[in-house]
């Protein structure tokens, strides 16, 4: 098992250290500012174009867009699509369970006092329960791992580690999670991810010929 944690390290190396920098920043900010000073310092910069775009934003870390992801992928190599596949249902029961056991408020129950000074994009729906930890950034950031574990160049780090930040900023932006939740949420994504390859895709069946085609591939 510590060789393919090693193995999944090497291949995402890049991502994994800029994860690891933006992790301390973040826990530093969580240091510096309560949840309550940080939660407002996303909220009171709300601007149109963002309420327009952020709603799409956070559907790049729903679980249909993975699904929708993965069945495309089923066409051309099925060892990916049963990665992405496998990776989006293992996170997903994991983050479900820890929603479950915390059962934190969200934003709109948090504040339920002053829910008239929040900021609400028009057309989201906006949930109570089930805040901690957030389920679109641990999919997002799974998914960043998996692809950056599956591509060849290196260099899609950056947007990869873009893609997740993204989905967290828009989780908090639509006052469905608090900057913990996303944090949170980033972390669960990416070890259960490194931890899930590392076991996975030293099967051998999934290197076989049979595998490594898919659905529009000639036999």
């Amino acid at each position: 098992m510590m060789k393919g944690i090693r193995d999944v390290l090497q291949q995402i190396k890049l991502f994994f250290i800029l994860y690891l920098i933006l992790l301390v920043c973040c826990l530093t900010i969580k240091l510096l500012f309560t949840k309550d000073e940080i939660y407002f310092a996303v909220n009171i910069r709300h601007a149109d174009f963002l309420d327009t775009i952020e709603p799409y934003v956070t559907d790049l870390g729903n679980g249909w867009t993975i699904v929708a992801l993965a069945a495309v992928a089923a066409l051309y190599n099925y060892r990916v699509a049963f990665l992405m596949a496998t990776t989006f249902a293992v996170t997903s029961l994991a983050v479900q369970i820890a929603k479950f056991a915390f059962d934190a408020p969200r934003p709109k129950l948090y504040f339920k006092d002053q829910v008239s000074k929040l900021h609400f994009v028009k057309g989201v729906d906006i949930l109570s329960h089930n805040s901690f930890p957030s389920g679109h950034t641990l999919t997002a950031f799974a998914m960043g791992v998996l692809f950056m574990y599956l591509v060849k160049n290196k260099n899609w780090a950056i947007l990869l580690l873009f893609y997740g930040i993204m989905v967290g900023f828009s989780r908090m932006y639509l006052s469905e999670h608090f900057f913990e939740d996303v944090v949170a949420g980033s972390a669960m994504g990416v070890v259960i991810t490194i931890l899930w390859l590392a076991w996975l895709d030293r099967k051998k069946f999934l290197h076989t010929d049979a595998w490594n085609r898919g659905l529009l591939m000639r036999r």
